[in-house]
């Protein structure tokens, strides 16, 4: 297929995957318009703001900053240009209880420190893990991140088939760590960045120690404003390249004539389009926008797919400071195992929840009036767990209870704004699958080629982008996704381009 002069290209969602596929496209002289949802972009990584404070609803986390720095360069731009971002030092801290929390510094010196003063040898140790974590980082960006998972024969040349071993694609997370570290509190951290991933720690495999490259050498940033910044930069550069947004726009159905997709019937009008790109929800898009008979896979396949946790999120607004606390907080008090059973095994409710508390107004005092605190709270849920009004009231006065137990001061009264967003909130906005926070679980049968494929099998214009495909959850890989998507296309149509990574 050739380019043709003045191709309409259509991307359904202005998340991070949908931003960057209509970022790619535009630059190659595609006319691009961006349907969305909700009045404001970003998708999963907006903000609302409420009493005087800005509240992050999702993302929070801001690891491999060279991901999103890439791509602006590969647009011509700096992302400085567009954000402020500072390095969070200490990174994180991890409460195991009221008088026992370990702060991460920023410097990997200082954390192999750290590791020696918990348990002897440690710290030499985390040089040789840390070591074989980043052989598996940066071999997975140059040789496994980058590809459109269309096919196994991506995978078979001498450079992967090289680096399987080193990259322990055989081995437990849990078994590779326990070579290295005994004491469990070490061990509760390497695998804090694996508990969205899909899995526990003894099911996922060890090639996710890459996650601590990133988390431990790459570091916590942290876009001052609020992780809603990076949506807003991406969207500025989108409207810079020009590509127009339809916010405020619901797609209802795709419109299918002999096997191509001729535009899409909206709540506000039909819009043509030669192209689309669906950064909505994969199932949604698939099963219920998608004529059923056109859909790219059968519902018996999706219900065979295993997704990684859903979650509870409180956001709430404090008026008056907190002791104690940093920007990103993880108690880890209770018994792991239970929790995780409670995910991957029973799909219940935990009885006594894990939780992660973030306090950006620790950092920036802009997203809180001053003088109070913005937090953000998430206990990670089964998928496909419904709640009500009674499960959330009862599981925030654990987490308010929890943390006020550990800032030694009772702050419940001085609570000025609450509200809270789970499963049906995740279906309601963004049509989630099961009401997925983290798409599909990160396990070896759900990689690479066996994702839901980035194209449809026969409608030759239609193309999918974000979690619940290629690469996979989170921010950067949503960055790279809709970048891949895109030069699939162009490679497709035959369009001179970039290498993007």
């Amino acid at each position: 297929m050739k380019q043709e002069p003045g191709e309409k290209v259509l991307v359904i969602g202005a998340g991070y995957a949908g931003l960057t596929a209509a970022i790619t496209m535009a630059s190659y002289g595609y006319q691009v318009a961006v349907v969305e949802k909700h009045e404001t972009t970003g998708g999963r990584g907006r903000a609302f703001s409420e009493s005087g404070f800005t509240f992050d609803m999702g993302p929070s986390w801001y690891w491999m900053p060279e991901v999103a720095e890439g791509f602006f360069n590969r647009h011509g731009r700096r992302i400085g240009d567009y954000l402020s971002l500072v390095r969070l030092d200490p990174s994180y801290q991890v409460v195991f209880g009221k008088n026992d929390v370990v702060q991460l510094p920023a410097s990997f010196s200082g954390i192999c420190s750290l590791f020696e003063s918990i348990e002897k040898g440690a710290g030499s140790k985390l040089k040789i893990f840390m070591r074989e974590a980043e052989y598996k980082y940066q071999t997975a960006m140059k040789t496994y991140i980058n590809k459109p998972g269309l096919h196994i024969s991506e995978l078979c040349n001498a450079e992967v088939i090289q680096s399987v071993l080193k990259m322990d694609m055989l081995q437990s997370f849990r078994s590779h760590a326990s070579k290295f570290f005994k004491d469990e509190r070490l061990l509760r951290i390497i695998e804090f960045p694996i508990l969205f991933l899909g899995a526990t720690a003894d099911k996922i495999p060890a090639m996710y120690s890459m996650m601590n490259y990133a988390d431990m050498k790459l570091g916590t940033w942290y876009p001052m404003g609020g992780m809603v910044k990076l949506s807003e930069a991406l969207t500025t550069l989108a409207r810079e390249k020009g590509v127009h947004f339809l916010n405020g726009t619901e797609v209802t159905s795709l419109v299918v004539i002999n096997d191509k997709v001729s535009g899409v019937d909206t709540n506000k009008g039909f819009i043509s389009a030669d192209i689309v790109i669906s950064g909505a929800d994969y199932h949604h898009t698939d099963r219920e926008l998608l004529p059923v008979q056109k859909s790219n896979y059968s519902e018996e396949y999706w219900q065979k797919r295993v997704m990684a946790p859903s979650c509870l999120i409180y956001y709430i607004g404090v008026n008056r400071k907190l002791p104690g606390l940093l920007h990103h907080n993880l108690f880890f008090e209770h018994d792991l195992q239970q929790h995780a059973t409670a995910i991957y095994k029973t799909s219940t409710w935990p009885s006594h929840p894990l939780f992660y508390l973030c306090c950006p107004s620790k950092t920036d005092i802009s997203v809180a009036p001053e003088g109070m605190e913005n937090l953000f709270y998430l206990i990670p849920t089964a998928p496909g767990l419904a709640d009500t009004p009674e499960i959330r009231e009862r599981y925030l006065k654990m987490l308010l209870s929890e943390t006020e137990l550990f800032c030694g001061e009772s702050f419940e009264k001085d609570i000025i704004y609450s509200r809270s967003y789970a499963y049906s909130n995740f279906i309601e906005d963004y049509h989630a699958f099961k009401g997925n926070a983290y798409g599909l679980a990160n396990t070896l049968g759900q990689t690479s080629f066996l994702k839901p494929s980035i194209r449809h099998k026969k409608i030759k214009n239609l193309f999918f982008t974000g979690q619940l495909t290629v690469p996979g959850p989170g921010v950067p890989p949503a960055i790279l996704s809709g970048e891949m998507v895109a030069h699939h296309i162009l490679k497709q149509k035959s369009v001179k381009h970039e290498i993007f990574i």
